[in-house]
């Protein structure tokens, strides 16, 4: 992984071409990169996260940020009750059971 102004780059390598392609996972927006080379495709992630950044300032539109902090778990009707019980018994939210089960998880 790439990282480069709090933005984060996947890549790939493909041995038919030679050549290393990776895409942003930190937006909604698709940015890509390639290079044949790890120095040219650092070069090719962090050019391409600037023009996307001076293409949203001359767009006058603020950067994609699709992590809201909230999203849906569907669980089986058990675990929904088992965690919502769990969390009762330490006298804390759903939420904040889950929060902190992934936190220490991750």
């Amino acid at each position: 992984m790439l990282k480069y102004k709090g933005y984060t780059g996947h890549v790939e390598f493909d041995d038919e071409t030679d050549i290393f392609h990776g895409e942003v996972l930190d937006t909604r927006d698709v940015i890509t990169f390639q290079g044949e080379t790890v120095e040219e495709l650092r070069r090719a992630f962090r050019d391409s996260i600037d023009d996307y950044l001076e293409f949203c300032v001359e767009r006058n539109e603020k950067p994609d940020k699709p992590f809201s902090g909230k999203f849906v778990v569907r669980l089986s009707t058990g675990l929904h009750h088992r965690a919502y019980v769990k969390a009762m018994e330490q006298g804390k939210s759903l939420n904040q059971l889950v929060v902190e089960s992934l936190e220490k998880a991750i």
